[in-house]
C-alpha cells in the first residue's frame, strides 16, 4: 500500500499539485486519470522521489519515504518497478540486456542467475526467442512487453506505469492493459498507472483517481465513474466515445 498525504509541489513559484491525498491499495490496479498538464506525471515522479516535494508525506507500507536517508530510500527503490512512457529501452542493448539491467544495478546475482530471471520475465510477457534482438527490431507492442519484463525483473512490490498505451493501436493497448492487470493480481503488487485512456479505465480500473488542475477531484472504481456527478470529471470521461456508448446502454 502507498499512502500520499497532503502532497503539494510547485516549480518556480507555479503550483502544480495542491494538497493531494490518496491511498493506492495492494493487489489493485490504481489508475490516475486526467488531461495532459493536469499533474499526473508530476504526482508519479514525486511519489517515487524524482521530484522533491514542498509539503506532504509519502508512505510505502508505513515507511515514510520523504524522511528517509539516501541508503534507506535506495532500499525502497529496489522494490519499485517502472514502465516509462515510450518504453525507454536502451537502443544499444539487446532485449536480454535491457531486462537484466536492474539486476546489474541492484543485485550481486551471477550472470547465470540474471539470465534465468530475465528469461522467466520475458516468458511471462510472452516474448519468446527474442533475447538477442535490439529494440529497433521490435514492434511497439513488443517494446512495451519487454519494458514490463524489465520492470518486474526484481520482483517489485510496487509498479508504476506512465501512459503505458501511448503510441499503441487499440488492439495492442488492450493486450498491454490486460498484462498489467494480470501481473498486478498474480504478484499482489501495488500498481499505479497514469493514463488519459478511458478504455484502460473501463477495462482495468480497480481504483480510479481523477486529477484536475493539480487537485484530486474524484476517486472510486470504474463501476462508479459513469455515475459520478463531478462536472469536470464528466467533461473528461464523456469525451470518450466508449464511455458514451456504455452510458447509453446502462
Amino acid at each position: 500500500m502507498i499512502e500520499v498525504r497532503n502532497l503539494s509541489k510547485s516549480f518556480n513559484g507555479t503550483s502544480v499539485l495542491r494538497d493531494v491525498s490518496v491511498t493506492f491499495h495492494t493487489g489493485k490496479t490504481n489508475l490516475v486519470i486526467g488531461s495532459s498538464g493536469s499533474g499526473k506525471t508530476v504526482l508519479l515522479k514525486s511519489i517515487i522521489g524524482l521530484h522533491e516535494i514542498e509539503e506532504g508525506e509519502i508512505l510505502y507500507d508505513g515507511r515514510e519515504f520523504t524522511k528517509l536517508g539516501f541508503k534507506e530510500k535506495k532500499e525502497i527503490r529496489k522494490e519499485i518497478g517502472r514502465l516509462f512512457q515510450g518504453s525507454a529501452l536502451f537502443d544499444s542493448s539487446t532485449v536480454e540486456e535491457n531486462v537484466m539491467f536492474p539486476m546489474d544495478m541492484f543485485t550481486d546475482m551471477t550472470f547465470e542467475q540474471k539470465l534465468e530471471r530475465a528469461n522467466f520475465c520475458l516468458q511471462r510477457v510472452n516474448i519468446i526467442n527474442k533475447n538477442h534482438l535490439f529494440p529497433s527490431e521490435l514492434s511497439g507492442g513488443m517494446k512495451k512487453r519487454v519494458a514490463i519484463a524489465r520492470a518486474i525483473a526484481l520482483n517489485p512490490k510496487y509498479l508504476f506505469c506512465d501512459e503505458p498505451n501511448s503510441g499503441l493501436d487499440p488492439q495492442t493497448a488492450i493486450l498491454i492493459d490486460a498484462l498489467i492487470s494480470e501481473i498486478t493480481h498474480e504478484y499482489n503488487m501495488t500498481t499505479v498507472v497514469n493514463t488519459h485512456d478511458m478504455n484502460s479505465v473501463m477495462e482495468i480500473g480497480d481504483k480510479v483517481m481523477f486529477i484536475y488542475n493539480g487537485q484530486k477531484y474524484w476517486e472510486g472504481s470504474n463501476n462508479d465513474i459513469l455515475n459520478a456527478t463531478s462536472t469536470e470529471l464528466n467533461d473528461f470521461i464523456f469525451a470518450s466515445n466508449l464511455a458514451k456508448r456504455i452510458k447509453e446502454n446502462m
